[in-house]
């Protein structure tokens, strides 16, 4: 069974998630630790659960899903990997942290692979597919686990909410379009882990999401 852990870092109350199965092995999605308090958290939870990182994974790139990809980089030795269409806002991460005077950040790296909506994405036991749920950012990625019915869903979809699209690269037309011909196809028992609040099912989006 997989297990979803999530960690609420930085002034931005963003949500950042390891998986791991019975093998061990970890995916870090959008590590967003921003102090080194935040940092030793993460690598706590880590050790103490005896894990074996093996991918590290931005569901999507504005600043608060990747200020802590330095540390998961350089700690675990892992490359970042995210969607191609995400790199302008990635290459741009540090002039928009300075826009918003946020101080002391650490660059991210650049990506040592890029992932394709349609694919699998693996680690010990479990496969995740990636879907493309583009709106709030150029081309986010959303992970569905069919055997296990969740998703991590990237700011996309929220708890009776969804993601801002008056960010670069975002458009609301689009998002509403990821989100009611790709996401409430799934089941409606499927668990939604979002990139910030807490965790909602697809069924009660449909049912209670006031902008869908």
């Amino acid at each position: 069974m997989t297990q979803v852990h999530s960690f609420e870092f930085s002034p931005f109350a963003e949500n950042t998630y390891v998986l791991w199965d019975d093998t061990k092995e970890c995916v870090i999605f959008d590590p967003g630790c921003y102090t080194e308090q935040e940092r030793q958290i993460l690598r706590q939870h880590i050790t103490q659960h005896d894990l074996k990182p093996v991918r590290l994974i931005n569901t999507h790139c504005h600043l608060d899903h990747v200020f802590g990809n330095k540390f998961v980089a350089d700690t675990w030795n892992l490359e970042l990997e995210i969607h191609h269409g995400e790199l302008p806002l990635l290459e741009r991460f540090e002039q928009t942290c300075q826009m918003y005077g946020i101080p002391n950040i650490q660059p991210s790296p650049m990506p040592g692979k890029f992932l394709e909506a349609g694919e699998t994405l693996t680690f010990g036991e479990t496969a995740l597919e990636m879907i493309f749920t583009p709106g709030h950012s150029p081309a986010s990625l959303s992970f569905y686990c069919e055997k296990e019915k969740f998703l991590i869903a990237g700011d996309v979809l929220f708890y009776e909410s969804i993601g801002r699209t008056d960010l670069p690269g975002g458009d609301f037309n689009t998002l509403i379009q990821s989100i009611r011909s790709k996401l409430f196809t799934l089941p409606g028992e499927t668990m939604v882990y979002p990139g910030h609040g807490p965790a909602t099912t697809i069924r009660h989006e449909m049912e209670y999401n006031p902008f869908l």
